[in-house]
């Protein structure tokens, strides 16, 4: 289970920052909480601030073998001072035996120092654990005990303390190992004899090879409808660690052993099932990209990837926060060291950020796509690439042109590929000895060129005598040509100012000449 978890990492980039964003914040933690964390009840050295910190650093005591510090987390004020010595340190050790040998979950119990509210019982009592005993109901309870003035400890009640030897007749072999070999229950790893070990480990592999029995056949049972080959590594481990967790109950270890693979189990599950989530998003957006334009490569190509990345560490990191909060950490004091974190890197960056949202910008407003031919400032030429951090253009030069994206998102964009027509506009300068019915005839003839011809959209005025200049008398033909080709539009304008030549000479003058050129002209030259 875990080499396949590892592989399922490696494959999702945005766990690597995960990991680092998650150092940075386990760096600054100290920090902010020495900023933000209140003044604390006086520490105490046994460290019994809560029921579940007195049980856990009780038996990591008893693992140790030291039941006369032990002793210290049981309450023995009602017991005489001549026999606490003694007794004590027995009921350590058939309290060990009973939360080791028994289903006894450590998690169950309260982190707050109030203690559990919810669990029915007076302020300043827990409950600890239940036994049945020849159909008697014993119940330990923890007790909020002040030893002193605003110095408060949780033990192990005194009133339940008589209860311990009774519920120890529990702890017994079973008849199941009075039939294995004696060393296999004698001989203990972790507090835990060494046949349980040998039982769950022969489970896991036995489960883990179920388990990918068990999600082939649901991924093929659902391929007519859905291809989701890519979810049977998830099915795998959620399917092996959820009867893993039921195998526990079948061979269970000492409690602190408990603890910590259930602990392991759930940061598992939550792993996996943020895999899941992570192969339902790629599905998702590979099935989107499918439906984009291909033009807009930029969100193919840039945002969506990005997206993403950005979606898949978010599962990942809810994931593990969320774990970590059912742990009992201070989930944020990690969220404010991530914020600081992102704070300094954003800093850092400031210049690629600033692109990154230049990029977005442009690709979500899409002032232009690739492909298309486009001026900004002084250049002209068409659209390579959009990415996250520059545009790439050819010029008319067939050069590329990369320009950062915070720049380009804030020029003038003229889109010369999204014009549905083109404008034709064109001045004729007639000699200045046109005559007045020489002027006519030629306004009248390139109307009825540009009115006859099918590809050309006039207005109500296409062509007017504008004005007397200098040398000339300026005659203005405005029009469309109804194409977005440009190619098409040089031959078509190529056409019509032929046309409009002719028309010209029909009419009896000619397009005058500067006069500065006119200087020059050979002597008897007109």
């Amino acid at each position: 289970m875990i080499i396949d978890l590892k592989r399922a990492l490696a494959r999702q980039p945005g766990a690597l920052t995960l990991c680092a964003l998650i150092l940075i914040a386990l760096i600054l933690s100290p920090i902010v909480v020495r900023a933000q964390a209140p003044p604390a009840e006086a520490s105490d050295p046994l460290r019994r601030t809560s029921p579940q910190e007195t049980i856990f650093q009780f038996l990591e005591t008893c693992h140790a073998h030291d039941y006369a510090k032990a002793a210290h987390y049981l309450d023995l004020s009602k017991m005489p001072a001549a026999d606490r010595a003694k007794q004590g340190p027995a009921l350590a050790t058939q309290l060990e035996d009973l939360l080791d040998d028994t289903p006894f979950d450590i998690a169950t119990l309260s982190l707050d120092p109030e203690g559990d509210a919810s669990d029915g019982l007076s302020a300043g009592r827990d409950h600890l654990d239940s036994f049945q005993v020849d159909g008697q109901s014993l119940e330990l309870q923890l007790e909020r005990v002040e030893l002193r003035p605003g110095y408060h400890v949780w033990l192990v009640a005194s009133d339940s303390l008589p209860l311990i030897p009774q519920a120890h007749q529990l702890v017994e072999e079973t008849p199941f190992e009075k039939k294995l070999p004696q060393p296999l229950v004698t001989f203990e790893v972790l507090d835990t004899p060494v046949w349980r070990w040998i039982a769950l480990i022969s489970m896991a592999l036995v489960l883990w090879a179920v388990a990918r029995l068990l999600a082939w056949g649901l991924v093929k049972a659902v391929r007519p409808v859905l291809d989701a080959s890519a979810l049977t590594g998830p099915l795998r481990l959620l399917l092996a660690v959820a009867g893993f967790r039921a195998a526990l109950e079948l061979a269970s270890p000492a409690s602190l052993a408990r603890l910590f693979i259930e602990r392991g189990l759930a940061l598992m599950l939550a792993l996996g099932l943020a895999w899941a989530g992570a192969v339902v998003v790629d599905l998702l957006s590979e099935r989107w990209r499918g439906r984009l334009d291909p033009r807009v490569n930029g969100v193919s190509y840039s945002v969506l990837p990005l997206g993403r990345q950005i979606l898949k560490l978010s599962l990942f990191l809810f994931a593990v926060l969320g774990v970590l909060s059912a742990w009992g950490y201070n989930t944020t004091t990690i969220l404010a060291g991530l914020g600081v974190g992102g704070l300094a890197v954003a800093l850092a960056a400031q210049k690629t950020i600033e692109n990154l949202f230049g990029g977005i910008s442009v690709i979500g407003d899409r002032p232009v796509l690739v492909g298309d031919v486009c001026r900004f400032g002084t250049e002209t030429g068409t659209v390579m690439h959009i990415g996250l951090r520059s545009t790439r253009i050819r010029t008319a030069e067939r050069t590329i042109i990369s320009i950062p994206n915070s720049q380009f998102s804030s020029m003038a964009l003229e889109n010369i590929s999204s014009r549905d027509k083109i404008l034709f506009h064109s001045t004729l300068n007639l000699r200045r000895d046109t005559s007045s019915d020489q002027l006519l005839e030629v306004l009248s003839s390139v109307r009825e060129i540009l009115k006859a011809d099918p590809k050309v959209e006039i207005g109500s005025l296409p062509v007017r005598f504008i004005g007397v200049g200098p040398y000339s008398l300026d005659v203005e033909a405005v029009a469309y040509i109804k194409t977005a080709d440009y190619d098409e539009f040089l031959t078509h304008q190529q056409d019509l100012l032929l046309r409009m030549l002719q028309a010209v000479e029909k009419a009896g003058t000619a397009l005058a000449v500067p006069l500065q050129e006119s200087f020059n002209l050979p002597r008897g030259a007109k």
